[in-house]
């Protein structure tokens, strides 16, 4: 009997070529589609994993009550790193870490730049990142040794083993190679080229050692490990009040809490204390547009295989009349169902083999289809037969009703609204496809909007270089140079890029209301701050050197003005962490943060020893090359230990866009293939409308009808659909857009356009495909469909 359902499916297929081409093609683009997005949605959803005790690692956070809210701090002070070993037997570990930061690392002549974490000890136990060489328990504990991932090991070593060799660390501290770390997975929160002991960093640097009582300053990394994930509230109600129980910080009513480590990835924002979305939200906007791509797929086949049962009929009528039950027919159109699937699979499997390598530079990741996997297979499976009986399901059980005497007299039809079901899943296809088309338009307004925004300085023509102590050395005469040559406008030097906020204080003000606390923006900056950046300058002035009482000046930007409320600024002194500060200018506001939110109220002094960063204005050029090449010849000169790396800013402040525009050019991809196989099942529909009321365009045409009202007569009844699935879309997408635009502090207002635009495209789309099958059936000669009348 299967044999004999194969050979009838096989049969079908051949002797409907044109619809069979329609139903493997439009379900293998829902599948690729949704191949492509199950991968990217994987991915994220893999972060972290990986590590065998992510279940019982976590973050730690504090509430800090100020300004109105409460605001959720993932840098806390240092001291909570020993306090933690004692609070809670349920506790087994305590990791301590600073930020990851570019290091010179050099072995003779070769010399990289690479990124690196300083950590404490018990990092490497917590978090068990595998080592190749070395114990897990002891590389960390020595102040001179380092630790280096394989990779980094054969950019420095080659192919010579690389362990008791050693490395120079910012050409100033020798450190020996004690563990190899096999590299980083894409898919870890952590992405480093190697980790260097915390106990060399409490050596080398005063002010680690400074802060190691210091409960009030805010700037470093805690993690810890719980000896049984179920003791974590109790552990977060021993814990939370500690800063408080230690005398400090109490008038910012401080919280501790635990952030798991499988939750990081996907819900890092908070808001209000609470967890507020994250990554999240995009997985879970492809997953649902994945799913929409495949019902859409899925009422495809299900619409042709339903208009065309006439075709076969017959076929149900005798199978019955020589004794096939209903539940034998359903079984065997469900079985052709999952053998188109099966096609349909394979080849969406193949197409998406070779859209993997575009796809992968389009999200920024290293997707692959993963053969030797079982949940491959599982999903392979559980795809093909859950696409099969979706698809399959309603013309199993419409065609196999058929009543044999009723089929075989000529009458297969089952009553006079059996298109109706048709009408409704062509209403839903087009229904899914009207939100996507509207949610493009409204995510490519809200990218628009943000872009569109006055970050308040120039970003072209300047270039981000990072500071190190053969530049402080000489920075003078490095910058006397650069400005000298004809390849540089101006130079500055500070704490942070323009691009990124590295710092925040509270500031006091005449008049601040006792309860009132909040953040300024730090900016530690030098001379030529405005210039080298292009920020505009309000009132008053930038720093100058010929003015010896700017060492304690301050500049502030509009947001600070308006937020203190006041009148007359310039020489109004402010109170910054203790040190009394004199308003000399106001800036325009300098978007440096996310470009999503409002800008803060930033403050920026004179500070030339905690620098970071060195920012370059490149004069205006035809000749970009010669410039960077001039001032490499500038920089090697007086840094001769490192090497010359550089980024443009304009650059820079792009990946802050990153997300929302993989999102927007997702949206816009998936939304374009979802009207193309919302297409493709229009099409097919349409040609078998058009050739099921042949005789009826027949008898029109001999009574006087024009080609024209032939071709409305037909495409009346599609345009009806897609005008009824816009008035249940249309308002459907204005409250979800409405949803995700809530996540952005800027956002755009949905404008009204949107909505006819879309209502237009759609409309106009349907009636091209339907009107070309109209216009045929219209033109074709009467005689022919009426000889046999």
């Amino acid at each position: 009997m299967l044999r004999s359902y194969l050979l009838v499916t096989i049969r079908s297929l051949r002797k409907n070529g044109f619809y069979s081409f329609i139903n493997i093609s439009g379900l293998a683009i829902g599948i690729t589609c949704s191949i492509l997005i199950i991968l990217w949605v994987a991915d994220e959803t893999s972060f972290d994993k990986f590590h065998p005790k992510a279940d019982r690692l976590y973050q730690v956070y504090v509430n800090v009550d100020f300004d109105g809210q409460t605001n959720s701090w993932v840098t806390l002070p240092l001291p909570t790193y020993d306090a933690l070993k004692t609070a809670d037997a349920s506790i087994s570990n305590v990791a301590l870490a600073d930020w990851t930061n570019q290091h010179l690392l050099t072995v003779s002549e070769k010399r990289l730049n690479k990124s690196g974490k300083y950590v404490s000890a018990e990092f490497l136990e917590m978090f068990q990142f595998p080592l190749i060489e070395g114990n897990a328990a002891q590389v960390l504990d020595n102040p001179s040794n380092i630790v280096i991932t394989e990779s980094t090991a054969k950019a420095l070593f080659g192919n010579d083993d690389p362990m008791g060799k050693i490395i120079r660390l910012d050409n100033q501290y020798d450190l020996t190679v004690a563990g190899i770390l096999k590299d980083i997975p894409s898919n870890s929160s952590f992405q480093f080229d190697f980790l260097l002991p915390w106990k060399h960093h409490y050596t080398i640097n005063d002010w680690i050692s400074t802060n190691t009582t210091n409960w009030r300053s805010y700037s470093f990394q805690v993690f810890v490990e719980l000896n049984d994930a179920k003791n974590k509230d109790a552990v977060v109600n021993n814990i939370r009040n500690m800063y408080a129980e230690h005398g400090e910080n109490k008038d910012l009513n401080t919280q501790i809490f635990l952030y798991p480590m499988l939750r990081w990835r996907l819900h890092s924002n908070f808001e209000n204390g609470v967890e507020h979305g994250g990554m999240i939200d995009y997985v879970q906007l492809f997953s649902i547009i994945a799913v929409f791509i495949i019902v859409i797929a899925c009422i495809n086949f299900m619409n042709l295989a339903t208009a065309r049962s006439e075709r076969r009929a017959k076929e149900v009528g005798i199978r019955k009349s020589i004794g096939s039950g209903r539940r034998q027919l359903i079984f065997q159109f469900i079985g052709e169902s999952i053998i188109i699937a099966t096609i349909s699979f394979a080849i969406a499997v193949i197409a998406a083999e070779l859209l993997l390598p575009s796809y992968n530079t389009l999200v920024d990741k290293n997707l692959f289809i993963d053969y030797t996997s079982k949940e491959f297979w599982l999903f392979t499976l559980g795809s093909i037969i859950f696409t099969g009986i979706i698809a399959g399901s309603y013309p199993a059980f419409y065609l196999s009703g058929f009543q044999p005497v009723k089929v075989l007299k000529g009458k297969p039809t089952v009553g006079k609204n059996a298109s109706l079901p048709r009408k409704i899943l062509v209403t839903a296809q087009f229904g899914f496809s009207i939100l996507l088309i509207i949610s493009m338009f409204v995510i490519y307004n809200q990218i628009q909007l943000i872009k569109g925004r006055n970050i308040g300085y120039s970003k072209s023509n300047l270039i981000s270089i990072a500071y190190n102590d053969e530049l402080k050395k000489n920075f003078r005469a490095l910058k006397d140079e650069l400005v000298t040559s004809n390849a540089v406008e101006s130079v500055v030097r500070g704490m942070s890029s323009v691009t990124n906020i590295s710092s925040m204080n509270f500031v006091s003000w005449p008049g601040k209301p006792a309860d009132v606390k909040v953040l300024f923006v730090a900016i530690n900056t030098d001379y030529d701050w405005s210039k080298t950046f292009g920020i505009k300058i309000l009132e008053g002035r930038d720093f100058s050197e010929d003015v010896k009482s700017d060492s304690n000046a301050i500049i502030v930007n509009k947001a600070a003005i308006k937020l203190m409320n006041l009148k007359d600024p310039i020489g109004t002194e402010l109170d910054v962490t203790g040190t009394r500060r004199k308003i000399i200018g106001v800036s325009d506001d300098v978007l440096m943060g996310s470009p999503y939110e409002e800008v803060n109220p930033m403050y920026v002094v004179l500070d030339q020893e905690y620098v970071n960063n060195v920012s370059i204005r490149l004069n205006a050029t035809n000749d970009l090359p010669a410039s960077l090449n001039e001032i490499q010849k500038i920089f090697t000169k007086y840094a001769p230990a490192y090497p010359f790396e550089y980024v443009f800013v304009d650059q820079d402040f792009a990946q802050k866009f990153t997300t929302i525009d993989l999102t927007s050019k997702l949206a816009s991809i998936f939304a374009t293939l979802a009207i193309i196989i919302t297409g493709l099942g229009l099409f097919g529909l349409a040609s078998y409308t058009a050739e099921q009321r042949t005789k009826e365009i027949g008898i029109r045409k001999v009574l006087g009808a024009s080609v024209s009202s032939l071709v409305s007569l037909i495409s009346k009844d599609f345009s009806l659909m897609v005008i009824v699935a816009f008035v249940i879309s249309a308002p459907l997408s204005w409250y979800l857009m409405s949803q995700y635009l809530e996540r952005y502090a800027i956002r755009t207002n949905i404008a009204w356009w949107i909505f006819p635009l879309t209502g237009g495209i759609a409309l106009t789309f349907a009636l091209l495909i339907v009107s070309t099958q109209a216009l045929r059936a219209a033109q074709s000669n009467p005689v022919k469909s009426l000889r046999n009348e």
